[in-house]
């Protein structure tokens, strides 16, 4: 008997864990709706060919070098859409499904069309409601700054002493800054981060701090804090109608581009099975799995901490050099483990639902849902992880047989939601319908 058999009733002996973590007035709102028709088809995946290329934005000599030195000339079908009315002040909301390059849309905007040379104070906010993603967006921001003169980022977030931020403000005063919530409105009202310059404002995974009332209570008061004129731009990969009113109301006349939006979302790219089985049968069938298939990187999703705990340690018992990432890690830590597997240290990562947003790791090809996600838009979050930007992805999710389990539900939620058969997972996949080129 495996090490994976011996540690099956620690692991699954542990219960769910509940996850953690002024306005304008309304005007009339001009609307786009995006759906181009796909270049190629075949079953449920497409490539789609743009025939314009960064060049075509207008955008400055600096920022074209750097985006040529990321290996970048195409832009996706959000940035097309919206980049061109975006550097031009024009307020956004954007939906679009993970991995279509919604961040390069606001950082690539905003760096067009900062102007530094008179600025005392931060120009741009950039908000978002994890601590690894407003880590990843400041990398974001800096490697296409790279050849802007004088441009500075900051980045702010729990977890870290406020004495350090307080004196990393008062050293230098960043021009971007890009943080979550709560850090920095602790900052804004003791005075140590001014927001009265603020001439962009950014909510990234808008939905997740809109629906959640504490959370949209610390944005609406921020965004008090800015002045009235400014531009803003919400992003999520998900968004319900009614959250798209709320951001609304933060905005004047936006441009709203809904990429696949509603019942036609899809996930293009993506080789997606499932299997069903039963609590116990899940260790050794995830052993099994690791063993067949071949993987750049894969993460696996659980639902709470303590079984990404447990079952990092069974993996590493099977001899698979996994790492974990939580939300109960020193914030020092959980950045170190991130950025570890984003640098390809580590090529299998046991996570919960914090990395199930925004994260973009180009290594990512294999998804396993080791424990069902709780719904739909939660299941598009964490499957975005692979097939990023147009490559290829597979995820398999596990079912669970018992009784009670809410998890064929959710899958039927997952099918009818984003137009896509979900069949049973064959004996043997195909590499070359996931593996990246």
């Amino acid at each position: 008997m495996s090490k994976a058999d011996d540690d099956i009733s620690e692991l699954t002996a542990y219960d769910d864990e509940s996850n953690d973590e002024g306005e304008k007035d309304k005007k009339q709102d001009s609307k786009k709706e995006a759906s181009s028709a796909p270049a190629k088809k075949s079953d449920d995946t497409y490539v789609a060919i743009h025939s314009s290329t960064f060049k075509d934005f207008m955008l400055k000599p600096e920022l074209l070098k750097a985006i040529a030195d990321c290996g970048f000339e195409h832009p996706s079908e959000v940035q097309s859409e919206c980049i061109p009315q975006a550097i031009i002040g024009t307020d956004v909301i954007c939906q679009a499904k993970s991995g279509m390059g919604k961040t390069a849309v606001f950082v690539l905007s905003v760096l067009q069309q900062l102007q530094i040379a008179q600025a005392t104070g931060p120009l741009c906010l950039v908000l978002c409601h994890t601590r690894e993603l407003a880590y990843q967006i400041c990398h974001e921001f800096d490697r296409f700054k790279k050849y802007l003169q004088g441009v500075a980022t900051k980045v702010f977030y729990g977890g870290v002493s406020i004495m350090e931020h307080r004196a990393s403000l008062k050293k230098e005063v960043p021009h971007i800054v890009i943080g979550t919530p709560g850090r920095v409105l602790q900052l804004a009202e003791e005075g140590n981060l001014s927001l009265k310059n603020i001439k962009f404002f950014v909510l990234d995974e808008c939905d997740r701090m809109l629906e959640s009332l504490e959370m949209r209570k610390d944005v609406q008061t921020i965004f008090k804090k800015t002045p009235h004129n400014k531009q803003v731009m919400m992003f999520s990969a998900t968004m319900k109608e009614d959250t798209r009113g709320v951001c609304k109301k933060f905005m004047h006349n936006p441009l709203e581009i809904y990429i696949n939006d509603g019942s036609k979302l899809t996930l293009h790219g993506l080789q997606q099975y499932f299997v069903k089985l039963s609590e116990k049968e899940k260790n050794r069938k995830l052993v099994s799995l690791l063993d067949a298939l071949d993987f750049n990187q894969v993460v696996i999703f659980v639902k709470s901490v303590p079984r990404a705990k447990q079952l990092n340690k069974i993996l590493q018992a099977e001899n698979f050099p996994s790492t974990t990432i939580h939300r109960q890690m020193k914030q020092e830590k959980r950045i170190a483990r991130y950025k570890e597997f984003k640098d390809y240290k580590h090529r299998i990562m046991v996570a919960t639902d914090l990395l199930g947003r925004g994260i973009d790791i180009e290594g990512i090809n294999v998804v396993i849902n080791y424990d069902m996600a709780d719904d739909a838009d939660s299941y598009l979050h964490r499957v975005g992880r692979a097939g990023r930007f147009g490559t290829k992805g597979l995820t398999i999710s596990f079912i669970s047989s018992e009784e009670e389990s809410k998890d064929p539900k959710v899958l039927d939620e997952v099918q009818q939601r984003f137009v896509v058969k979900v069949p049973e997972m064959p004996e043997k996949i195909d590499a070359s319908t996931y593996m990246h080129n």
